[in-house]
């Protein structure tokens, strides 16, 4: 099996060299940067035009878009669909609204092209740990693509399954339905991801206060946010990889001083509430953290610094 992966952001380059680690073959092509140079020399074949990938892959062909959602992902698609022939196969990898995702399986279908939503989670970290792989599609289809989802998924070795699957699949991916339930089950995921982190962060922002002089003095206590959260991580019920990655910013600028705390939301956090509202479930908490967010463009505190690093630190997401 060769892919072609079309993106080579964070995610979609770390994609490209975890699946040459398990002996899978890509074909990379970047149609926004010229991101594509790094992987020169890596045994990885650096397309230069969609053309140019296409051509260099084996029928049935399998092409990983990993590009931003919204015009961006429809662009590349349409433009796959044109290249492509009836048994080839298109992934969105990328986060896509689930809506979005159904139109677009019906019109690949409609080409005789095959497709399949996978959300991915993992990060910049996913190259290294394994990805946790969300995937929509044709049952048939995500069978014969199980060879990458193996390749790329969380294998495990960190966090041993609760239950062991009867299938033998690794645990880090799910074939959760057809096309667009990949992406239905991505965008929840990063709905509670926003309420995880804004936990986390109204949490250590009272921990930062904690010494306001408008309380008696005997009440003020100068905690050590380092250290708390570091302690945080070894037996307590909190625990989690984004604690990990809280300690880590924490110990390396106590104050987040690179941080202004302008945190950003990239469109899930949204659509999970408007999804909620359209399925009469109240989803308080998640609502919560997305109002929050939009509420941290206008004022600065310890918390919103904190959801910033938070964000860097599993992502590469850079503040605005």
């Amino acid at each position: 099996m060769n892919i072609g992966i079309v993106g080579l952001g964070r995610m979609g380059s770390g994609i490209t060299r975890r699946l040459l680690q398990h002996g899978i073959s890509s074909v990379a092509f970047d149609p926004i940067t010229n991101a594509g140079d790094a992987l020169e020399g890596t045994g990885i074949t650096v397309a230069s035009s969609l053309d140019d990938l296409v051509a260099h892959l084996t029928p049935p062909r399998v092409v990983w878009v990993m590009v931003p959602a919204g015009a961006p992902t429809e662009q590349v698609i349409t433009a796959l669909t044109a290249r492509l022939d009836e048994g080839d196969a298109v992934i969105d990898g990328g986060n896509s609204f689930f809506k979005d995702t159904v139109a677009r399986g019906r019109r690949l279908a409609e080409a005789g092209v095959g497709f399949v939503d996978v959300g991915t989670s993992g990060g910049i970290w996913g190259e290294q740990r394994g990805y946790c792989l969300m995937i929509g599609g044709d049952k048939e289809e995500v069978a014969r693509l199980d060879p990458a989802f193996r390749a790329l998924a969380f294998s495990g070795e960190h966090a041993p399954p609760v239950a062991t699957k009867q299938d033998g699949r690794p645990p880090g991916y799910l074939h959760c339905g057809p096309v667009g339930a990949g992406h239905f089950v991505k965008m929840i995921h990063n709905g509670i991801e926003y309420g995880m982190m804004q936990a986390y962060a109204e949490g250590f922002d009272i921990l930062a206060n904690a010494a306001e002089e408008n309380v008696p003095e005997e009440e003020r206590f100068g905690f050590d946010l380092a250290a708390i959260a570091e302690l945080w991580r070894h037996g307590s019920v909190v625990s989690s990889w984004l604690l990990d990655l809280t300690a880590e910013a924490l110990a390396a600028d106590p104050q987040l001083a690179d941080y202004q705390g302008h945190v950003q939301d990239s469109g899930e956090g949204r659509w999970t509430v408007a999804t909620a509202i359209e399925r009469n479930v109240p989803a308080s908490a998640l609502t919560a953290a997305l109002y929050a967010r939009i509420e941290s463009r206008r004022r600065e505190h310890f918390g919103n610094k904190l959801l910033s690093a938070m964000r860097a630190a599993f992502g590469g997401h850079v503040e605005r």
